[in-house]
């Protein structure tokens, strides 16, 4: 069975749901169950591996999605990973950064889910304030709600493993 069918056997959820948009939608898809299944979790961190572009020195995993598929693919490729925090705690060393460092280092940012882009946004302004170069990222699916639209438009190009026509074909 294809990683596209397993995540959207083990993702859409029926129901009455209220969407972050207001909207009351009778499905939903759960991005953490398929986050939540070693076995997909291992298959997909694999596939991802394989978009990885050339010269990356360490993957960066947004919160709190990016972080177990940042982590995966950390074990695969052999690349160290970082977690990018959405603001930097206010304990502590109160970075927004944890794990290997960036400065000077060629960075990939790692997502689970594109919708609009705003966190993938958000980290590669904080990155960038910085003097972290980020370029390119690789998510798991676009949603291809104009999340690669406005991430081009920062300069940031998308990759994905699967996008909303391919999970639905599925």
């Amino acid at each position: 069975m294809s990683i596209a069918k397993r995540i959207r056997e083990i993702s859409e959820i029926k129901g009455q749901f209220v969407l972050r948009s207001g909207k009351i939608s009778d499905r939903y898809f759960d991005k953490y169950r398929f986050e939540a299944e070693p076995k997909l979790l291992s298959d997909i961190a694999q596939e991802m591996v394989k978009l990885i572009p050339e010269g990356t020195e360490v993957l960066c995993g947004l919160e709190m999605g990016g972080i177990p598929i940042v982590t995966m693919m950390s074990h695969y490729s052999g690349l160290p990973a970082a977690f990018i925090r959405k603001e930097p705690k206010s304990y502590g060393t109160c970075k927004y950064a944890e794990g290997t460092e960036l400065a000077g280092k060629r960075i990939v940012l790692v997502e689970d889910v594109v919708s609009s882009g705003g966190a993938i946004i958000d980290a590669t302004k904080m990155l960038r304030n910085d003097d972290i170069v980020v370029e390119k990222t690789i998510c798991t699916i676009d949603r291809e709600t104009g999340g690669k639209e406005k991430l081009f438009d920062e300069g940031v190009e998308l990759i994905a493993l699967l996008t909303a026509t391919e999970l639905a074909k599925a």
